[in-house]
């Protein structure tokens, strides 16, 4: 039992000073450690109110065991919170060891309360879902100290109690003795100058009652100041000094004007730094701590909470993973037939055709172009449909006659065999290069068909090379179903016209693309007299189509934002009615010291750690469901981007909705929040 009267705190950094004794008191009188005057409690129903205590003064020394007595309705509860600092007096002065703290703000009151008060309540006021040694403990997270001076400090005084082989058990696993011997080394943890104790043997047996008042005594022989509220005169008769307390008056006091000859002895005060105004890393992972401890406990609870964060975060991800992926395809697709082309088509600007092209453009124009500055090439281009022929294999297919530069223009070179050249296109050679859906579908597999002979209706040529695959378009056609002979064969032998239906521009600077379009349409207007094509910016096309996509991306990830949103608005109930439920838990932290800040810190704490959580889940999920997209053959894309802001967002939504619920129970009333059922 020699830990019992232990006031030994470690190194703490948190806590008020401590004050100052007046200069004039000698050692022969020291002051009260307490001293009322004229205090005055009045409680308001609506319009009503009710005076409970009716200017009362009453001066208690260190190191006193004094019982405030007195019936049911006397004011005496109301009496101990106020000299506990739990409540505030209406009116009149409270000195606590010589300084005025009727006036203190909830943050001082609370340091004060961590610095010299241990509260035993008659209902124990324990953390249902803490263990004794972790009950123990909660003085001491308020109060700074590191976890292992805690552990160490809790298993001394709960040994020194009687309970060392109940460290881990928790309330509903002892028995009520064995309950108010926790709460009475909760009481003791920082030190416990002024013991508290609120109907301490109301709720016990007559053995486990004596029992608690033998360790009262003994913690007073040690030096602990005592305040004993009860209405059980046997009991009130066991301390040293009994103040009654009758209608909200003092009506006796055995020790009036008395001043004890063993106030030497009493507990001195922690003396500690004054508490920074803003929260540590050390309050910052013990509130981690708590939030997953309290999660856990209400496991079901944090699970349908989870689930709306998962659903937002998964959506989101998925949603931009989605849109992302069509997003790269149809720009990839662009990309592909070139950015830095521009493509002339025949017809007056804005007009449209039906039924076929209009004769305005020729060869030569692609040819003159050339000449321009910032012109790479010009090629010019007729497709049209032709059936080929190879043994018994017949094929429909798509026909391109075009110049020799069409690899360079194109950026698409074959992969074997060779490109026609400029002699062929000149001396109107029969040749055709054939992309590898057309190989695949006339010729043998793993036959090479560079010299052999087609029949484009019914026409032989003489098959030159083979483009390398591209793949489907934008619209889904394959690009690799199309053949490529000479303009000027083609026309001779394949559509019998010799104009142009598109001639294909590439520039050398994509940056001066628009400049160069001005310049093509000018030329072209004067070598036509009249303006009888249409210029297209694939830059330009490729700018709109980023747009629009990016505009599907931002719509499908707003889908998956209003999950989110919804998954936070059902963190902010849930929490909400978290606080309802564990109020009386804010009222016993509040009463161990912890300040606004802490209580603030913990509730948001859990709302952040559910969204955190939630936050990883909703990640995996949507990735997981992009991958499963992905299988029916569609487009995706996941990048760090999405993911971090969908986290973000979840982390953003936890503090934003978890703010309220956490304000609302950081701004309880101790003494409110102590007595919540």
């Amino acid at each position: 039992m020699t830990a019992l009267g232990d006031p030994r705190m470690g190194d703490q950094r948190h806590n008020v000073e401590t004050h100052p004794r007046p200069a004039e008191a000698g050692p022969s009188e020291p002051p009260p450690i307490i001293s009322l005057r004229d205090i005055t409690k009045t409680f308001y129903r609506g319009d009503m109110a009710v005076e409970v205590l009716h200017g009362v003064s009453l001066d208690i020394h260190a190191g006193e065991f004094v019982a405030i007595m007195g019936s049911s309705g006397s004011g005496k509860t109301t009496l101990m919170n106020l000299l506990g600092c739990l409540d505030r007096p209406t009116s009149g002065s409270y000195l606590f060891d010589g300084e005025e703290v009727s006036g203190l703000n909830r943050d001082e009151q609370a340091l004060l309360r961590r610095s010299a008060f241990g509260f035993i309540f008659q209902q124990y006021n324990l953390l249902a879902t803490a263990s004794a040694m972790e009950n123990v403990e909660v003085p001491a997270i308020y109060a700074g100290l590191s976890h292992g001076e805690r552990v160490a400090r809790a298993e001394e005084l709960l040994t020194s109690l009687g309970l060392g082989d109940r460290l881990d058990h928790r309330p509903n696993q002892l028995s009520g003795g064995q309950q108010q011997r926790v709460s009475i080394a909760r009481a003791l943890m920082n030190g416990g100058a002024v013991i508290l104790a609120d109907e301490p043997t109301g709720a016990l047996d007559s053995k486990s009652g004596e029992e608690v008042m033998r360790l009262l005594r003994d913690l007073n022989a040690r030096g602990h100041t005592v305040l004993i509220i009860t209405h059980d005169a046997k009991v009130a008769n066991q301390a040293r000094r009994v103040v009654e307390l009758k209608d909200g008056v003092v009506v006796s006091d055995s020790g009036a004007g008395k001043v004890p000859t063993h106030s030497d002895r009493h507990v001195p005060l922690t003396n500690v730094k004054a508490i920074p105004l803003y929260a540590t890393a050390p309050d910052v992972i013990e509130a981690a701590k708590m939030a997953l401890r309290s999660l856990r406990t209400n496991w079901m609870r944090t699970l349908l909470t989870l689930l709306g964060i998962i659903i937002g975060v998964g959506s989101v991800v998925a949603m931009l993973a989605i849109g992302n992926g069509a997003k790269k395809q149809v720009l990839d697709n662009i990309s592909a037939m070139g950015t830095n082309l521009l493509l002339i088509r025949p017809g007056a600007p804005n007009q449209r055709f039906v039924g076929g092209f209009r004769a305005t453009l020729v060869p030569a124009d692609a040819d003159a172009l050339v000449d321009l500055p910032n012109v790479l090439t010009a090629v010019p281009e007729y497709p049209s449909s032709v059936t080929i022929r190879y043994g018994k294999n017949d094929y429909q297919t798509q026909v391109d006659g075009t110049s020799q530069n069409y690899p360079m223009a194109r950026d698409w070179y074959p992969a074997y065999g060779s490109f026609f050249t400029a002699d062929d296109v000149e001396t109107y050679e029969p040749v055709v290069v054939l992309g590898e859906t057309v190989v695949k579908a006339v010729f043998a597999p793993n036959e090479n068909p560079i010299g052999k002979y087609v029949l484009l209706n019914s026409h032989p040529f003489l098959v030159v090379g083979v483009m390398n695959p591209k793949g489907a378009d934008t619209s889904g056609n394959d690009r690799d179903d199309i053949v490529f002979t000479p303009i000027s064969t083609g026309a001779l032998r394949i559509y019998g016209q010799r104009y142009a239906r598109t001639i294909t521009v590439a520039v050398e600077d994509v940056d001066k693309i628009d400049a160069t379009q001005a310049v093509v349409t000018r030329f072209l207007t004067n070598r036509h007299r009249s303006e009888d094509f249409q210029v297209r910016n694939m830059a330009s096309v490729l700018e709109a189509a980023a747009d629009t996509q990016n505009t599907l991306t931002i719509l499908l990830g707003s889908i998956g934002a209003i999950s989110l949103l919804v998954g936070g608005i059902g963190v902010m109930n849930i929490m909400l009615v978290s606080v309802t439920e564990r109020t009386r838990e804010i009222g016993i932290r509040m009463a161990t010291g912890a300040r606004k800040l802490n209580i603030l810190l913990q509730f948001n704490t859990e709302a952040l750690v559910v969204c955190a959580i939630g936050g990883v889940i909703g990640i995996i999920v949507g990735i997981v469901c992009a991958w499963v997209y992905s299988h029916f053959g569609k487009p995706i894309l996941i990048s760090p981007g999405p993911i971090f802001l969908a986290f973000s967002c979840a982390f953003a939504t936890g503090l934003l909705f978890g703010y309220l619920p956490a304000r609302k129970a950081a701004n309880l009333d101790p003494v409110v929040a102590l007595g919540a059922e």
